[in-house]
């Protein structure tokens, strides 16, 4: 039964090390792909970038990483918040009246040539601010996730050495000590058996 267990530790050491060698490999390959795919924007902070967010960028600075992605889409916020005079999405109007006031009801907004309601261009920045910054934000987590991932992977790596260890190492055998615990316990009888005579 011991030999199963020895043989059990062995073959569990194997897999946590081919586990941990696949979450390394995954987690710095997820890393990578993040960091390909936001160079591939080829996105740069814009010049007031620095102040907005309290230094985490500077003006001109290309961003290549999941932080520099959050940051970023901070940014973007900050301008689609200007641009609709501190309004968010959902409390805006559809669509603009005569005199350039939002609202829901389409018989009282304006009307292009065409007789079709003007949409609230402001509205429609925050659906695009919205994509976007998401898709940014996605990459801080994704890069978040691979960070874990290689975390895990090292956790694995770890395990199936201490598993192998014991198991290779002799940790389930008593073979060799057992002797010694036979002698002792001999020694002791015999003492036992003298101070009664």
């Amino acid at each position: 039964m011991r030999k199963l267990f020895e043989i059990g530790g062995i073959i569990a050491g194997v897999m946590l090390i081919a586990f941990g060698i696949g979450a390394i490999f995954m987690g710095v390959d997820g890393r990578s792909t993040v960091r390909d795919a936001l160079a591939e924007q080829r996105i740069t902070a814009t010049p007031d970038a620095g102040e907005i967010t309290n230094g985490k960028l500077t003006p001109g600075q290309p961003i290549t990483n999941g932080a520099e992605a959050r940051s970023f889409a901070d940014v973007m916020e900050h301008h689609a918040l200007e641009a609709s005079e501190g309004k968010r999405y959902a409390e805006m109007g559809r669509y603009l009246t005569a005199s350039g006031e939002d609202t829901d009801d389409e018989a009282a907004a304006a009307k292009t040539p065409e007789g079709r309601p003007v949409e609230n261009a402001a509205r429609n920045l925050w659906v695009t601010e919205t994509a976007l910054s998401t898709a940014l934000n996605m990459s801080y987590m994704a890069e978040q996730l691979a960070l874990f991932g290689i975390v895990v992977g090292i956790a694995l790596l770890l395990s199936g050495v201490g598993f192998l260890v014991l198991a290779l190492g002799g940790a389930l055998r008593r073979r060799e000590w057992a002797p010694a615990v036979a002698s002792q316990d001999a020694g002791r009888r015999a003492r036992t058996t003298a101070t009664a005579v």
